[in-house]
Formats: C-alpha cells, structure tokens, sequence
C-alpha cells in the first residue's frame, strides 16, 4: 500500500507523542510520520521532507496550537542552534517521555511485555550542568567567533555569546578566547572550503574543584603567540591548564594529541568522596552532579559485599570501578584509550586503592586474556559507547557467565538490544533498570539495569 504523503507536500498533523530521538509522532490514516520541532499535543503545519514505506518524516514550518506542555524557551539561539532541542518543553514532560522511550525500547526491541523500570531520576540541574564543552570557530565580519553548529547543519555554525548549557566562567573563558583570536588577527577555519586557522576550543571544568582546563585546536602546526593566549587566560584564577592541539585531518574532532603549553598536566575533580586528575581527552561524565548519582545507583546495583571480583569493561578514568572498589575484593578495568587508562592509574594511586587495576585494549579482544589474569568475574559493569556492545565484546561477555551484569547505557535502543543477544545466548534476565536524566533539553537519556543469570549457558559459544 502507498504512503498517504508526497514528499514536499505541506500538513496539519496533531503530535501525539516524542519518538527516541527527539522527534514528535504523528499519524495520517494510521500511517506515521515524525516531526521535527513538533512537541506533544501540539497541532502543527509540516512539510513532508522524506517518505519511505513504513514512515515519513516532516519538518514544523507553524505551531497552529501549542500543546499543554509548550513552554518559551529562555535560550536566544533556540531553534537555530543544533544543541538543546527541548527547551521549549516542560521539563517534567521531557522526563516523562525519555522514560518512555526506554520502556518502549525494552518493550518491542527486548520483548518484555512489562519490564521492571523505576521512576527516572529527574537532574538536579536543568541549567549549567556541562563540566565540559567544545565550540567551533566561525569567521564573521567581526573577526573569528565561537559557537555551534547550526542545527541539522555540518557546514554552518552560529556565533554565541552566552550558553546556558555551561557555567559564567565557561562563558567567560570563551569570550577572552574570541577576543584573543581578534586582537592577534586569525583566520578561523571553514570546514566547507577546507582552510583557515583555527579550528576548536575545549574548556573543560572541576565543577566540585574550580578548576578549569583549557584547549585550542588548529587545523596546523604554525605557531601562534602562545604568551598572549596564556595572559589572556590566566586573568582566570580557575584556569590551571592550557593545551595546544593539531588537528590538520578532515574529520571535525578534538579528540587528537594535545601539547601543554602553560600549566598543570590535568586538573581535578572530585566524585563520590574520590579525587580524580583529568587531562583534555580522558573521558568524565559530562554533567558532575548527575554522574554521582549515577555511579551510586551502579554501585547499588551491582551489591557488593567485599568478596567479588569485579570488572570494569569501558571504565573511561576509573570513576566507576574506583567508587566500587571499596566494596569490592577486586576490580579490573579495560578501555581502549591510553590516555584514560594513564589517568586511571594515576586516579587509583591518588586515592590509594590497592585492589583495582587498568589495561589499555579493545574490550571484545582482551576479555579472555583478562579472565586468566583475574579468574571469573562475580560482576560485570558496562559502560559502552552509543552503539552498544560490539558483536565480539559481547559475545565474550556472555561467555563469561558472569552472575551480574550492571548495564550502564546512553542509549536505550542498544541497551534493548544487547540485553536480547545476552538473554538468548547466556540466559540472562532483566531485574531492574532506572534511567537517569543527565542532559535536561537533550533527547538522550543514561540508563542503569541489572542483569542477572537465570539458567546455565544453553551451549559453548562459537570462537572468532
């Protein structure tokens, strides 16, 4: 049968709830389509910007009638900004529908007709909670500017003046960036045309410390004057760090090797009553008071009595597995990154935990190796990346055994997924889950489940 809409064509649809993703669904003669901008309960005109057999997907061009929970939205660059997507939402019903979204996932994707959810975990803070951001340069009339990208948009970005998203002194240490970039005339580059100078600024926070970190990215290794970007920032008593970094590659990315240029190696943040030293690319949780809670709910879940083994698989610096080794015998961490894993151990001796250790190796390559070094594992925390559990990680996780697993994931569809694959081949149930809202005005939502074997490994798994 043929989808009822043309592409092009223009409207009235009446949204009657948000898919995962963030876009609102509609239905036309039972046929679905989702609306970007569209919010529920909202009556909007849409254009039709793709059809394909199962669905079509539209763009808001009016809202004819807002919805119940429509709210004005207190960010100037709203809508065009491809950063918050629901600020024009009532943030109660923002955390009603990321729970949903993870009950319909471990619904139709994992198969459980009533899965065992808490209550989400609403954030403390809606405004100001990023510990860490990263902005592009853009060249405008005025000089170079700071921002983001335009939303739906890899090849414009949109100067900002102030984020809501980030604290005074984040805005702040952006501002005398822009203003240093100006006075020494330089070229921001253009992603587009492939040229120019500067590329990216990270400024990353101890939100528990007041500490700050700083990074500037150019697209070369031509030196600029480092003492006047060093002047211009050290006017901040929080800035303890600054870094230099190159990346003269194609991809848009801050994630390559970084030069300190004035400072301390890494700054410090403190978690969970644990200090931890963080340098520009090693991964923390991105909203500090949430991610307490967060790793307080793992470790509740995982319910440790001092006797377990414990492994940390996508451990990132250590946080989870260091909170959890006090209540453990011992715990064992793998993450890809070097840079990481340097900071796990130097976060391990820092907090004098004797009983935790941290290899650098691709999780689904090393989980083997690990068992003969630790023996079986009593429990096993995931941390993985959006996509989930990859095919040989998860494949080595289900041969393991292992009696619990803690599923921390960022993202409730691979959480779905990779909870089947583990029920099918291992025999694994869910017990509980409670997703936590880590990124209010965001559509992701972090989740936290339980696993636990139920019956033996129905047969050995097939080596690869």
């Amino acid at each position: 049968m043929p989808a009822p809409v043309t592409k092009e064509q223009e409207l009235e649809l009446r949204i009657e709830s948000l898919a995962f993703g963030g876009n609102g669904v509609a239905r036309l003669e039972g046929f679905v389509l989702f609306v970007r901008r569209g919010l529920p309960g909202d009556l909007v005109r849409a254009r039709v910007t793709k059809v394909k057999r199962s669905h079509a997907e539209a763009e808001t061009i009016e809202v004819l009638e807002a919805g119940p929970s429509r709210v004005e939205a207190p960010c100037p660059y709203f809508g065009a900004c491809g950063g918050c997507r629901f600020q024009d939402l009532a943030y109660e019903v923002q955390c009603e529908a990321k729970a949903a979204q993870v009950k319909d996932a471990l619904v139709r994707i994992a198969g459980i007709s009533e899965p065992p959810l808490e209550p989400i975990i609403p954030a403390e803070e809606i405004y100001g909670y990023r510990n860490k951001l990263e902005y592009s340069f853009s060249a405008t009339p005025e000089g170079p500017a700071l921002g983001f990208h335009r939303a739906g948009r890899w090849d414009e970005l949109l100067p900002i003046e102030r984020c809501l998203l980030t604290t005074e002194l984040g805005n702040s240490i952006r501002a005398a960036v822009v203003e240093w970039a100006r006075e020494e005339v330089l070229e921001a580059y253009d992603q587009k045309e492939k040229r120019g100078y500067l590329r990216h600024l990270v400024v990353r926070e101890g939100r528990n410390t007041g500490q700050a970190l700083v990074m500037l990215v150019t697209a070369s290794d031509t030196p600029f004057d480092s003492d006047f970007l060093v002047r211009s920032l050290t006017k901040f008593p929080e800035v303890r760090s600054i870094y230099w970094a190159v990346n003269d590659g194609v991809g848009e990315t801050t994630n390559v090797p970084a030069k300190l240029i004035w400072g301390e190696e890494a700054i410090e943040e403190e978690l969970c009553g644990l200090n931890f030293r963080l340098r520009p690319n090693a991964f923390l949780q991105t909203n500090t008071l949430m991610a307490e809670k967060l790793y307080s709910l793992a470790g509740e879940y995982a319910g440790l009595t001092g006797d377990e083994t414990v492994w940390d698989l996508y451990c990132g610096t250590g946080t989870i597995g260091l909170t959890l080794a006090r209540q453990a015998r011992s715990v064992w961490g793998i993450e890809i990154s070097e840079e990481s894993v340097a900071c796990a151990l130097e976060n391990a001796e820092r907090n004098s935990v004797g009983n935790i250790a941290f290899f650098a190796g691709n999780v689904g390559q090393v989980i083997r190796e690990l068992k003969e070094r630790s023996g079986e594992p009593d429990v096993v925390v995931v941390d993985p990346p959006r996509a989930g559990l990859a095919g040989k990680a998860l494949r080595r996780l289900a041969e393991t055994g292992a009696p619990r697993i803690v599923y921390v994931s960022c993202n409730p569809t691979t959480l779905a997924g990779d909870f089947k694959q583990l029920q099918t081949q291992a025999g694994y149930r869910l017990v509980r889950a409670q997703p936590v809202d880590m990124f209010p005005h965001t559509p992701h939502v972090e989740t936290v489940a339980l696993l636990e074997r139920e019956m033996p490994v129905r047969a050995k798994l097939r080596s690869s």
